[in-house]
């Protein structure tokens, strides 16, 4: 995501420096991290590389998808500051960055769900991730018995095993595409929940990359998103819409606003109702899910909304 809005800023005029790993490779000036992000040391290594190249640079505003506290030293400066999010919030941190930055600093969330303690101040916005338009294939129309697809990490919070009980229900095949992680209680997730259920009717292909994801997504009926935690965005739902695949999803985290009920998808409230759901995916227009991506899930939008909060910044 990092990467899909620092290439479409250079695409767009702008100069970037970018704070990253030494072995980021992008088309802009890169100061690079050390190579132990975790320790004490490491912090403290960062924050003094962070802060020197601000305070000396010349730069219109600073944005940060890492640590606040990198930006702690430079939070009092003049220059306007951006903090962006994409996993819960600590409150506390808000609370000494908004203090020691004397107006300067705001903040940006993945989406409402995420930044609803916050939704009342006027500093905070939501910059929806957004997906390269160029990479995923539209498709107007799909077999009679395209299956169904669950495409994520493979474990208990995502639902993979409501997703094969959804595929039995409503007698649909269904594809498990994604990694299943190395901790011991995933493994074992996998092989008491998942495993003893795959055969002709669900399959699991493991992990797939952009290409294999395009087509997997675009050949799908619709993609099932039976979360069972508070998923603050979920960028797989701008993937398939950006196939024309519409997304059936349990009401948590971000569902409720990334997919417009009965438009471009199906907002449930119990698996049930997914089951019920995947019944009447004809009356979905697989059109208006591309539409919904390239309007607010795209690189494009997502560009195009950081770049008003810059300007407004600036000004």
């Amino acid at each position: 995501m990092i990467d899909t809005l620092v290439r479409g800023l250079i695409e767009r005029g702008h100069e970037l420096t970018l704070f990253a790993h030494a072995e980021s490779e992008m088309p802009c000036q890169l100061e690079a991290y050390g190579n132990d992000q975790h320790s004490k040391g490491a912090l403290l290594s960062n924050l003094r590389l962070v802060s020197s190249k601000i305070s000396k640079g010349q730069f219109n505003v600073v944005h940060s998808f890492g640590r606040l506290a990198y930006l702690l030293p430079v939070l009092p400066s003049s220059v306007p500051k951006l903090m962006s999010y994409q996993r819960e919030i600590t409150p506390r941190s808000v609370l000494w960055g908004e203090r020691f930055s004397r107006g300067t600093l705001h903040f940006a969330g993945c989406s409402r769900r995420l930044i609803e303690a916050f939704a009342d101040r006027s500093n905070w916005h939501v910059v929806y991730n957004g997906v390269p338009m160029s990479t995923y294939c539209f498709r107007s129309d799909v077999k009679a018995d395209a299956p169904l697809v669950f495409l994520g990490r493979v474990e208990e919070i995502k639902g993979p095993h409501l997703a094969i009980e959804i595929a039995h229900r409503s007698g649909r095949k269904l594809i498990i595409a994604g990694n299943i992680p190395n901790e011991s209680q995933h493994r074992k997730f996998f092989e008491t929940e998942i495993a003893p259920h795959l055969g002709e009717q669900a399959t699991y292909v493991g992990p797939v990359n952009d290409a294999e994801k395009n087509e997997l997504l675009g050949g799908a009926a619709a993609l099932l998103m039976p979360i069972l935690w508070e998923e603050p965005f979920g960028i797989v739902m701008a993937e398939a819409f950006a196939c024309g695949t519409p997304v059936i999803g349990l009401r948590r985290g971000s569902v409720p606003e990334v997919i417009e009920h009965e438009v471009t998808g199906f907002v449930c409230d119990s698996v049930s109702a997914m089951v019920d759901s995947v019944s009447v995916l004809a009356q979905i227009d697989r059109q208006e899910c591309r539409q919904a991506m390239e309007e607010r899930f795209s690189d494009r939008a997502m560009i195009d909304a950081y770049e008003r909060i810059y300007r407004a910044l600036c000004n």
